[in-house]
C-alpha cells in the first residue's frame, strides 16, 4: 500500500493551493487520513484530519483558511489551502490508517509535497 501525494508547488502570500494523496495497492477500507507538515528545523505536525465517518480536526493556525476533504470511491484525500502564509511554508506529508484485510492495518505515509509560500 502506497500514498502518493501531489500538488504542492509556490504561491505568494494569499494565494490558494489544493493537495491531494491518493491510496493505492491491497486495500479493504481506509480509515482516518490527515494532511501533516514539517517546516525547516521544526517537528512534523498535525495540519487536519479526517475520519472514515466525515468528522474533522484543524490545527488552530490553519482553522478558517484550510479545508480537508475526502472521496472514499478513490481513497483520495484533499487539503484545500486558502489565504496561505509564508509560515505555512513547510513539506506536506499525508497520512493514513489503511487496512489491507479486515483484521490487518498499517499507517502509511506519503512522500510528501513542498509548499512554499513567499512574502
Amino acid at each position: 500500500v502506497q500514498l502518493q501525494a501531489s500538488g504542492g508547488g509556490s504561491v505568494q502570500a494569499g494565494g490558494s493551493l489544493r493537495l491531494s494523496c491518493a491510496a493505492s495497492g491491497r486495500i479493504f477500507s481506509v480509515k482516518d487520513m490527515g494532511w501533516y507538515r514539517q517546516a525547516p528545523g521544526k517537528q512534523r505536525e498535525l495540519v487536519a484530519a479526517i475520519r472514515s465517518g466525515g468528522s474533522t480536526n484543524y490545527a488552530d493556525s490553519v482553522k478558517g483558511r484550510f479545508t480537508i476533504a475526502r472521496d472514499n470511491a478513490r481513497n483520495t484525500v484533499y487539503l484545500q489551502m486558502n489565504s496561505l502564509q509564508p509560515e505555512d511554508t513547510a513539506v506536506y506529508y499525508c497520512n493514513a490508517d489503511v487496512l489491507t484485510t479486515i483484521a490487518t492495518k498499517q499507517n502509511i505515509w506519503g512522500q510528501g509535497t513542498l509548499v512554499t509560500v513567499s512574502s
